[in-house]
């Protein structure tokens, strides 16, 4: 008879089981700690949001509202481009490029601190 081995499939490393699912019981089973651990990571990330979008819409905002009441710096030019479109169609992009960076940074922050959270509130 021939004796050849039962073929394996091998798919990745062996399963060991981790804390993963410990450490988001809380949250899964909707419990009110998991309800207050929820909100506090939604409310930072949203509070995030606002602190990253007001100066963008003060940009928006402030740039027509100046050309508005002060018409002299609307026909002004820069190398023979309008700074209206200098900086409503140029100079925006660097801000949103800095504040998209600051925004992801800031946000990871927050997912770092939330999952901190949690291991303080596995316990030991």
């Amino acid at each position: 008879m021939n004796d050849v081995p039962e073929r394996v499939r091998v798919t990745g490393p062996p399963r060991r089981p981790t804390r993963a699912r410990a450490r988001t019981r809380e949250i899964d089973d909707e419990t009110a700690l998991g309800s207050v651990l929820m909100g506090s990571l939604m409310s930072s990330q949203l509070r995030l949001a606002g602190w990253v979008l007001a100066p963008v819409i003060a940009f928006m905002a402030g740039v027509p509202l100046v050309f508005h009441l002060w018409p002299q710096v609307a026909e002004q030019e820069v190398l023979r481009v309008p700074v209206a479109w200098m900086l409503l169609g140029f100079a925006i992009y660097p801000l949103l490029i800095v504040l998209g960076w600051l925004y992801v940074r800031r946000a990871e922050a927050n997912e770092r601190d939330f999952a901190e959270l949690l291991d303080v509130a596995e316990g030991p």
